[in-house]
Formats: C-alpha cells, sequence, structure tokens
C-alpha cells in the first residue's frame, strides 16, 4: 500500500431502508457542468457493470472494490486514497467481494466535454507551460492514481459544494471543477514522471530522472535550471505547472521517499541520511519526522518488524 495517498471525506452512508438498491445505489446531484454521484453497495455482488458516456473522475472513500474498465485493464483492486479517470464510451467491470461486512462507497463526476476542451484552451492559450514539448492535456491512458494532497483537497471542495443547498452552487461548481483539472493533470504528469515515462521526452522528465539519480550530493536549483536550459524564475513556473510543487519541497520529499527505502534494507541511520544528501544527521531525523510523522528509527523498526 501507498503510504502517501491522502483520503478523502467521507459522507454518511445511508441506512439500507433508505436504499433503491443494495448495489451500487446512486445518489445524484446535478450541476451546470458535471453530474456528481455517490455510489454505495451493501451487499457482496460480482461481475457489475458501470458505464459513463463522457470522461468520468472517479474516486474511492470506503470499502474495496475489485474492477477493471472493460476495454483497456486486467482486474485491480480500488481502495480509498485512489482515484480512476474513466474515458469517453468506458464501462467498469465491478466485483464487490467485502461489501457484505464492509460497504462500499465511492464517487463519480461525469464532466462535460465542451467544459473541458474549453478550460483546456484557455489554460494553453493564457497559461502556456514552460516547456513548450507539453501542454494542458488530461491523459486518458494514466488513468489509476493515487491521491496527493491537492487532488484530494479539490475533490473534497466539489463533492462540498454538489451536496451543498446553495442557490450559487453551478458557479463555485464551475470555480472549482477547473482547479480539479488542474490537479488532476498535475498529478498524472507526477505519476508519469515517477515511471520514467517521459524521461526522453519532455524538460521535467530529464530534471526528475537527474534529481532522483543525484539525491545523494548538493542540488542546486541554479545547476539543474541550466542542465534544463530554462532561467531560474522560468524552472519554478516549469515544476508549479507540470507537477503542482515547488522544485524544492520535490527534491525534499524524493530524498525522503529514497530514505525510507534504505532505513527497510537496514541501513544506519547515519548512512541513509548521507545517501540521500543530508549532512547532518539531527536535521535528516527532524526533517524525516515532520514528512512522515515519526522518527527514521521508529519507521525502520516498524517496516522490518513486517
Amino acid at each position: 500500500m501507498n503510504d502517501n495517498k491522502f483520503l478523502l471525506n467521507t459522507p454518511e452512508l445511508k441506512k439500507e431502508n433508505q436504499l433503491l438498491h443494495l448495489v451500487e445505489n446512486q445518489t445524484k446531484f446535478n450541476l451546470n457542468n458535471c453530474e456528481f454521484s455517490i455510489y454505495e453497495t451493501h451487499q457482496s455482488a460480482f461481475g457489475v457493470k458501470l458505464h459513463f458516456d463522457t470522461i468520468a473522475f472517479t474516486a474511492m472513500l470506503r470499502g474495496r472494490k475489485y474492477m477493471k474498465l472493460e476495454n483497456k485493464t486486467s482486474y485491480f483492486d480500488y481502495f480509498p486514497g485512489e482515484s480512476v479517470l474513466v474515458a469517453p464510451g468506458e464501462t467498469m467491470v465491478i466485483d464487490f467481494p467485502d461489501s457484505d461486512e464492509t460497504p462500499s462507497q465511492c464517487i463519480s463526476l461525469s464532466l462535460n466535454p465542451e467544459f473541458i476542451e474549453n478550460s483546456l484552451n484557455h489554460l494553453n492559450y493564457s497559461f502556456a507551460k514552460v516547456d513548450e514539448t507539453s501542454t494542458w492535456n488530461l491523459q486518458l491512458d494514466e488513468y489509476f492514481l493515487f491521491n496527493n494532497q491537492s487532488l484530494a483537497s479539490a475533490t473534497n471542495n466539489i463533492m462540498r459544494i454538489a451536496m451543498d443547498d446553495n442557490s450559487q452552487k453551478d458557479i463555485m461548481a464551475d470555480f472549482a471543477l477547473k482547479e480539479l483539472l488542474i490537479r488532476l493533470m498535475q498529478t498524472q504528469a507526477r505519476s508519469m514522471v515517477e515511471k520514467n515515462l517521459s524521461k526522453n521526452k519532455s524538460r521535467i522528465g530529464f530534471v526528475v530522472d537527474y534529481i532522483k539519480k543525484n539525491l545523494h550530493q548538493k542540488l542546486s536549483i541554479d545547476s539543474i535550471a541550466k542542465l534544463a536550459y530554462v532561467s531560474k524564475s522560468n524552472f519554478f513556473k516549469m515544476f508549479k505547472d507540470e507537477l503542482g510543487t515547488s522544485p524544492n519541497d520535490f527534491i525534499l520529499q524524493e530524498r525522503i521517499n529514497k530514505a525510507k527505502e534504505l532505513l527497510a534494507l537496514n541501513n544506519s541511520i547515519k548512512e541513509t541520511a548521507f545517501q540521500t544528501g543530508f549532512s547532518d544527521t539531527n536535521y535528516f531525523t527532524r526533517v524525516f519526522k515532520q514528512l512522515v510523522g515519526v522518527t527514521p528509527k521508529s519507521y525502520q523498526n516498524k517496516v522490518i518488524s513486517y
């Protein structure tokens, strides 16, 4: 399980006598440019199909599904903290093996295609990316995502607006949907560079690859920007646009991710700090606890004992 994924807020489950269906009971909220739905399943079921005519963003809130996208994947587990982007005309095929004991709950946002197109055109025209090889665009093949903090926050926001009784909700929802699209694209980009899918195609891919290979040494933003053939200010903008984070925060998080791998291999705290670019063990311990929530030693004891 990925321990960096963020869970979403969970509306209360309906009582069984409030449900029209025990399997994928739908509670729908219609917005101007989106249909927002909450699906609940309270009994085990297999081979359930859910079809989407337009692009849909889905996210798990509770329980577990075992599912596939009919046209493109084999089966995979779908847990809270995870999201799936469904292409137009795609069908989910879903098993609910645990729902007798643990009801499942998920959301879907079926998005107006014209709204998506207009939003992406506006971004590409008015907020073009620094990297000329990259544009604002949804990647329908990068469909399975772990929720980071920004994506979870944007999803919670649109969920709150959709369920609220407010005469201005359509206006607020349009702004919230635009943020969700940006956060979704940034999460996809982060996922793709994590898999090294773009290192030979874009500047950001090259930069991320360079950072990952040099975590053990001092990394200067000035020198990395020069390697990417962009100014320092454009380097910061490129990072923010593509990945939704600053280069400094990205480097720090990558150092900690690498440290977790080394600690799981039973490396000493001192050696781990050295191999991830920290010259001071106390500073490493302080940063690790701040980002992970426990000290390096506590983390190591926990993962090794499993």
